[in-house]
């Protein structure tokens, strides 16, 4: 069982600096390498205040410098928003400077308001995401790429710095819709999937999709297919710290909705208002949804989570809007010297009684 953190690199408001929300995220990378977790996942996002890593590949890169085990991943790389030549070259070259440890997250995109000022039609997403993944596996194993697609174009052309990690690193492909993770199981890539905010129902519908996606192509979810789970998790005896970490859980679910579907509102034209929704989960169903309380309770809600779901890895989402970043730091700490170890034992024995 793989465990990583998640990084939205959120500010939630003028009280937080983009500087101090960028040297948070590179503050939760180096300690979670040093509780032992497996990865590091950065998100990708522009032009407001829901997140502020604009590119994850140069979040990498610079993490890259600051640790020396710990797997460093885009969740995601918003593929329509790239030049398919400046992105294999970008990737061959965070692969070379993290010594390999690159994790390459994938995705189509979901905000119009970035789509609108690259100049891409975010109507278009799907067929250049497509042609994208026809490309990455070119270029990133074979000395020459040419492609010539609907959206996309390339003449004979060779990525300079070569990715260390052979024949290239794993690639993640995150999405809702069934067809997008059916070519991911059908070309053997890994799948990152979430339950959002929702509890148990969700969890085990989401195993339920999962299922019919891997045998509509041909794989057995468990013996072919690599995925891994975000999810919101805290730990802590103290309440008010829950309920903060939950607060900044569900400031970042409002965000997400509001940009989604095109209703966000703002006063200047970056800080984008959290207004609540009608569907807005109380703060006693998220209580009761997530893995949060004492450390045995997480324990369990996790050990409960994934004996239904039976995901390879669980990315822990870490950087939610304002929290306290020494109360987060010492919670990506605890889970490396109790929650971790006792979820892995517990695992292994379940893997080792069914062997």
């Amino acid at each position: 069982m793989e465990f990583g953190v998640f990084i939205l690199a959120q500010q939630r408001g003028y009280h937080q600096s983009s500087q101090q929300v960028i040297q948070n995220s590179i503050e939760q990378t180096v300690v979670a390498e040093q509780a032992g977790f497996n990865t590091a996942w950065y998100a990708e996002h522009h032009f407001n205040n829901y997140s502020l890593s604009p590119s994850p590949l140069m979040m990498v890169a610079h993490a890259a410098g600051k640790t020396r085990r710990i797997r460093l991943g885009t969740a995601v790389c918003i593929l329509p928003l790239y030049h398919p030549a400046r992105f294999l070259a970008e990737v061959g070259f965070v692969d070379t400077v993290s010594n390999g440890r690159l994790e390459l997250g994938i995705g189509s995109g979901y905000q119009q308001f970035e789509f609108e000022r690259f100049g891409v039609k975010i109507e278009e997403s799907g067929e250049i995401y497509n042609e994208f993944l026809d490309i990455i596996p070119q270029g990133l194993t074979q000395k020459i790429v040419e492609y010539h697609g609907k959206h996309l174009h390339l003449p004979p052309s060779s990525i300079a710095v070569r990715c260390l990690q052979d024949p290239m690193p794993p690639l993640w492909i995150t999405s809702g819709n069934p067809a997008t993770l059916g070519r991911g199981v059908r070309e053997g890539h890994n799948l990152f999937v979430t339950a959002l905010l929702n509890g148990t129902e969700a969890v085990t519908a989401l195993r339920g999709r999962l299922e019919t996606v891997a045998t509509d192509n041909g794989a057995d979810l468990d013996e072919d297919v690599k995925f891994g789970f975000l999810r919101c998790a805290f730990a802590s005896d103290s309440a008010s710290e829950i309920d903060a970490y939950l607060d900044c859980a569900r400031f970042q679910r409002r965000i997400s909705e509001s940009l989604k579907f095109r209703r966000a509102q703002t006063d200047d034209g970056y800080m984008v208002k959290e207004v609540p929704s009608p569907t807005d989960p109380s703060m006693a169903e998220l209580r009761k949804n997530l893995p949060v309380g004492s450390v045995n309770q997480v324990i369990d809600k996790m050990l409960e989570e994934i004996s239904i779901l039976r995901p390879k890895h669980i990315a822990l989402q870490t950087q939610l809007g304002d929290f306290d970043q020494k109360t987060m730091l010492r919670q990506i700490e605890l889970w490396g010297e109790r929650i971790i170890p006792a979820i892995r034992k517990e695992v292994d024995a379940l893997n080792t009684v069914a062997a």
